[in-house]
């Protein structure tokens, strides 16, 4: 795409309710219109599929005008099903980004609302900077960055654009977390005096993502505390909100994705389809993948493999020639695949998270909440609660909606679009220096479990500034 026919195409779809650019562009906001927030989708694989397909289900809430992808087949195959003009379709986020620039210099608009940015996540500071200078209001997948100091660098740029910004905290948006977070806000069963949160994250699910997959190797993406479960330290945050953590420690290590643990019948094997375990291993990537193509399932875990839609040839070509046909004993990833955070907040309330990959639930996190007067137990899709001094027990069922996460990735998205239409950051019931603190405490953890200490959540938090704005 050329940016005179980005310019062209621009022109032609200007919506004339919207206000020309501001001198400060973070105060461009929409005013209340029945017209749909545009968006532009920066990386659109299975994260940007997730929270575009809102714009499928519901087109008079939000349109995608603009969409950036590298890989060819994934680009075409995503333009065709929102019908993205191909003048704006691009190959990079840069090229976006250029043509972006050109038509604010020449008409005074962008090409779109907002920006979905769902590239790896060791890009999101530099695209996340570049849009926000832009106006764009923003919606990042989590984490926001792979270190301290981008996530901090994040913020302030946010900040200075003044523009709404969602942070792919998924698990705040579903309903049954809604319904979860309302009881505890009600504050019926008094104050909230202990948490225990578990997250199961799957034994084949772990062997995908961080054995084979993007998020394998610290060096190339981050710790996994980080990039699998900070939404749950997240969530841990936002029911304990407004106490904040004040002291963490944390254990962890990889303790059994790795050579020493593979099964003297694999041999010399480092690929699944050489191999003479293949049959009985639990992480058989011919299980995992070319097996499940085979009974036609095309999505997740299949669908990241393959650039376009998979194949029983495109499946065992990648099992034969990439990464995500070897031996999970035989990889080079170095993230923990269990570990355990444990948290005190100001009010003196406590809260133990795990994290563990060998498991036979994908995801579904499990959570005991304690409080003065009762407890909640729940499992994502349903939570009992008991009253004691009642003797009361009620079970509830939240309306479990379509997309991921148990409805929260329908539930972010929708959320943004509202925050956008409406100018609203509060709508969200976030902002970018609330995400960033739970970002922190995140990155404290990690640190606790690295020098085995106990870490004070404010210092380093305080510390780590000093040390970005030095």
């Amino acid at each position: 795409m050329t940016l005179n026919n980005a310019k062209s195409l621009w022109r032609r779809s200007l919506r004339p309710s919207k206000p020309e650019l501001s001198r400060n562009m973070g105060q461009d906001i929409p005013s209340l219109s029945t017209e749909p927030i545009t968006l532009a989708v920066i990386g659109c694989g299975q994260r940007g599929n997730a929270y575009a397909s809102y714009a499928l289900q519901e087109p008079t809430a939000c349109k995608v005008v603009a969409i950036a992808e590298i890989r060819p087949k994934t680009r075409s195959l995503f333009a065709q099903a929102h019908s993205v003009d191909k003048t704006l379709v691009f190959n990079s986020w840069q090229e976006l980004h250029r043509a972006s620039a050109e038509t604010i210099k020449t008409v005074g608009k962008r090409l779109a609302d907002a920006v979905i940015i769902a590239v790896h996540d060791q890009m999101h500071l530099e695209v996340v900077l570049a849009f926000a200078e832009q106006g764009y209001h923003i919606l990042c997948e989590k984490p926001m960055s792979t270190n301290m100091d981008d996530c901090i660098k994040m913020e302030a740029a946010v900040k200075r654009a003044g523009t709404i910004f969602g942070m792919g905290h998924v698990l705040r948006y579903s309903p049954y977390n809604a319904a979860l977070t309302q009881i505890i806000r009600d504050g019926d069963l008094g104050p909230l005096i202990n948490v225990v949160h578990v997250e199961p994250v799957g034994y084949y699910h772990f062997a995908h993502s961080y054995v084979r997959g993007h998020w394998a190797k610290e060096e190339d993406s981050c710790f996994s505390l980080m990039t699998k479960s900070c939404h749950d330290i997240d969530i841990l945050c936002h029911w304990l909100s407004p106490n904040m953590p004040s002291r963490v420690s944390s254990f962890g290590s990889l303790r059994h994705f790795r050579k020493q643990s593979k099964p003297p019948a694999a041999g010399t094997a480092t690929r699944c389809l050489e191999c003479p375990y293949e049959k009985d291993c639990a992480y058989s990537a011919k299980k995992i993948y070319l097996d499940r193509v085979a009974n036609g399932h095309k999505s997740w875990p299949v669908s990241p493999i393959v650039d376009g839609v998979p194949d029983i040839e495109s499946v065992e070509y990648a099992l034969r020639h990439t990464k995500w046909g070897q031996c999970v004993y035989e990889s080079d990833n170095d993230v923990c695949d269990n570990q355990v955070v444990n948290l005190e907040f100001d009010n003196g309330t406590t809260a133990s998270f795990t994290m563990v990959a060998q498991t036979s639930l994908i995801c579904q996190r499990q959570s005991r909440l304690h409080f003065a007067f009762g407890e909640i137990v729940g499992d994502m899709t349903d939570f009992t609660v008991t009253d004691f001094r009642k003797g009361l027990v009620k079970k509830y069922s939240p309306k479990l909606e379509g997309g991921g996460h148990g409805g929260g990735d329908l539930g972010l998205i929708r959320t943004f679009v509202e925050a956008v239409r409406t100018g609203r950051q509060e709508i969200l019931g976030t902002d970018v220096s609330d995400v960033l603190k739970s970002h922190l405490t995140v990155f404290a953890a990690e640190t606790s479990r690295r020098e085995g200490r106990v870490v004070d959540c404010v210092a380093f938090e305080r510390g780590a500034r000093e040390k970005v704005s030095a």
